[in-house]
């Protein structure tokens, strides 16, 4: 796996050919309150702004704060990209190994949910790669998604099959389906151990921990809801419940607890207690978000072909 050089930026839709404009979206009001609290959140005249398109599958955006720098994978166009105000777009890293979700660990380096090569690689700071998880109970991992680190350096994934046969995303090496069941595992760094979290989330997809972490939500995917677990010390997911209906895929919480998922026509913001408190309207179907710039306060959405910027009121958790 090399860094650059990769791709032509992507500047045309990759299907229709069509130009992509990138910049402010004209689609009128974007920010729907259901809730006088959504105004503390999402400012009256928020702006959606696309400054990535012409991908063919966006996914597992992360703020880079060391370097001032958005990175997000193109699954299906292997390749991880990165974006800043200054630079604009480049080539992080190609072939990517079709990775997916993105993160960084306390130390500062990449952890990635290797999707098609079915690992959890981290990247070290004088660019090599080292593998940290290839197999879960004597068997090799199904296509890990989405990913996050614990501050003590516990790092989990939602880990299941739906990329295992599915045209663009499949794996190269093995399309054998090792484990019936999708899981959400985790990787002790004092120990070099992976083991499973739970097999309570369904079909697990993104995760994000609460302010104070002690809880993990997961979304799980087919069943459209929102699923919160406590979280014990040695990193078991316990007392699993469903914490919210009708969301997506993608999940991230600010520093008062609030939650932001992907969900039907954009992404939905809800409180600690799950109470739906509005929506901003993204013209595309989300896959993914991220907190990032000054006071981490700009939402980074990917969705498909597309990477847009969202600048809130609300303050994201950082990725440090």
């Amino acid at each position: 796996m090399t860094v650059g050089p990769g791709p032509a930026e992507p500047t045309a839709d990759p299907f229709t050919g069509e130009p992509v404009d990138l910049g402010p979206i004209d689609q009128g009001p974007a920010g729907e309150a259901a809730s006088p609290a959504f105004h503390e959140l999402v400012p009256a005249d928020v702006l959606v702004e696309r400054i990535s398109g012409g991908h063919l599958f966006t996914e597992g955006p992360v703020w880079d704060a060391r370097r001032g720098r958005l990175l997000w994978s193109d699954i299906a166009g292997d390749t991880t990209w990165s974006w800043s105000a200054a630079s604009g777009r480049a080539v992080f890293r190609h072939p990517s190994g079709k990775a997916n979700g993105l993160t960084f660990d306390r130390e500062g380096r990449l952890v990635a949910a290797g999707w098609t090569s079915r690992c959890v690689w981290r990247l070290e700071a004088d660019g090599r790669q080292t593998v940290l998880a290839t197999h879960l109970d004597g068997v090799p991992l199904g296509t890990p998604n989405d990913i996050v680190v614990r501050s003590d350096g516990l790092i989990f994934w939602t880990d299941g099959r739906s990329g295992v046969r599915h045209p663009g995303f499949e794996t190269r090496h093995d399309l054998q389906i090792h484990r019936r069941s999708d899981v959400v595992a985790r990787w002790d760094p004092r120990t070099g151990e992976t083991a499973v979290a739970t097999g309570e989330a369904g079909r697990g997809n993104g995760l994000a921990f609460s302010p104070d972490e002690r809880t993990l939500y997961v979304n799980d995917s087919a069943a459209r809801n929102l699923r919160a677990f406590d979280v014990t010390s040695s990193g078991d997911l316990v007392n699993g419940r469903v914490h919210a209906e009708r969301t997506g895929s993608a999940t991230k919480v600010d520093r008062r607890g609030n939650i932001y998922c992907t969900g039907p026509g954009g992404i939905h913001i809800m409180d600690a207690a799950g109470a739906f408190l509005g929506r901003i309207r993204i013209p595309e179907k989300g896959s993914n978000l991220a907190w990032g710039e000054a006071g981490w306060q700009t939402l980074f959405v990917t969705s498909g072909r597309s990477v847009y910027r969202v600048r809130v009121l609300a303050q994201g958790i950082p990725v440090t």
